[in-house]
Order: structure tokens, then sequence, then C-alpha cells
């Protein structure tokens, strides 16, 4: 059977049998890569620790027809390791990686949102900014990259510079007065301004936001993304929010 390599991140682990591990991977080549890493789960081994949740490796696999096999693994980036001390970084960590695998698609090039997400995972190791900001900035950009980038100043219709004060996930985004629609909600003018300012990796002014904009903010990027991906991302409701 044909082996191949590739960069790849950890996304998720399930067991199989009484050693083995089914390993989901956001390679950058090859998407979605599903493998058994056998034998993983015995206590010393040494392989299993490479193959945990968000660390990111360099993986030697064969291709099998249902599933692939790993032969080896090299650690490229100990970010599982590291995140899995903070409580805080490691849901917005878990809530990155579900919704990763729920964005790439198997078999297909990955490199935009394999880039994405291991610069969102480092930025969370380092502690560069608060986690529920990098999470939220991390969910907008991957909306971005599949085409459901949302608007938070000009009219997501018909173009109108803004700032608008409505806003609507059917549409969008930000509406003009005369392009909005039903059913459309008011957010703070702060709180978009923050959403623009995560999208567009203004961090001087994401973090000069306040408590109350960056929750209401959360809640307009997991309302928008449960809209487009039609099922919510579960290991959202464990993410634990900053109060400053």
């Amino acid at each position: 059977m044909p082996l191949y390599r590739d960069a790849g991140i950890v996304l998720r682990t399930q067991k199989l049998g009484e050693a083995d591990r089914i390993i989901t991977l956001l390679t950058r080549e090859r998407g979605l890569v599903r493998a058994v890493a056998k034998g993983v789960r015995r206590t010393r081994s040494r392989f299993g620790a490479r193959l945990e949740p968000a660390m990111v490796v360099d993986a030697q696999l064969y291709e099998g027809r249902s599933l692939d096999t790993f032969t080896q693994a090299e650690v490229l980036a100990p970010y599982g390791e590291q995140l899995s001390a903070d409580y805080q970084a490691w849901t917005a960590a878990a809530a990155m990686l579900e919704a990763a695998e729920r964005f790439a698609a198997e078999h297909t090039s990955a490199r935009p949102q394999f880039t994405l997400l291991a610069g969102a995972l480092g930025s969370l190791a380092a502690a560069e900014h608060d986690p529920g900001l990098i999470l939220d900035a991390y969910l907008l950009r991957s909306l971005g990259l599949a085409g459901w980038a949302p608007s938070f100043t000009d009219c997501a219709r018909c173009g109108e510079p803004g700032p608008h004060r409505a806003f609507s996930l059917t549409a969008g985004g930000s509406l003009c007065p005369a392009c909005r629609v039903p059913g459309c909600s008011a957010p703070a003018p702060a709180t978009l301004a923050l959403l623009a300012a995560l999208m567009s990796g203004d961090w001087q002014a994401a973090r000069e936001a306040g408590p109350r904009h960056r929750r209401e903010g959360s809640g307009l990027v997991a309302a928008y993304l449960q809209w487009h991906l039609e099922h919510g991302i579960r290991s959202l409701r464990y993410v634990e929010r900053s109060s400053s």
C-alpha cells in the first residue's frame, strides 16, 4: 500500500479495540484523514503522547481502504501538551478542533485552514490574547475561508457604507435601513466594531472591548456559525469566557 507523509493537527481520537486508537487529523495537503495508531493506548507508548488532540505532527502513513495507518509521527508543535494545563485555553482549543473538522473535507488540500488553525493554537499556547477572543477570531476567519464571511460594517446586501445597526444572520451580517428585513437584531455598535476588529486582525481594538460587548459578540459568532453549519459546535457550551 502507498506510503505518504504530511503535516497534520490532531483533531480527535477514539478508542479502537484494546490498544489502538483512531486519530482524526487535519492535514495540510490531504484535508481530513482518519487513521489507526496501533498500540498507542499501552501504558509505555511514547507514540500515543504525540497523537493527542491539538498536537501538530509530521506524520507518515500508508493508505488503507477505509482507514489509513500511522507508521511514524514526529511532534512539530506540542500545543496539546501546553494547552491542557489551562482550562480556559483548552476549552477554546477544543471548540476550534471541533469546528475545523466540520469545515474541512477529506482528500482535499486544506492549506489555508491548516495554517489558520495552527496559528490560532499557537496564539492560545503563547497566551498572546484572551482565549475567547482568539476563538471568535478563528471562527470568523474560518467562516470567511468557507465563503460565509459576515459583514460588520457595510451593508451585506447592497454594500452601503456603514456601520449599520441592523444585523441579520440569514442576510450575511449588517444591513442598511433600506435592506433591513424582519427579525434583525440590533447589536451594540461597540460589539460590531469588536467583531470587525477580530475579522481583520486588529488586536489592539479587540482588547479594548469590554466584557459586555465580548459576550454579545461571542453570541453572534455562535449563532452565525450554527446558521451556516446547521448544527452548532457542541464544545462551545464548555468554553470558559474571561470576565475582563
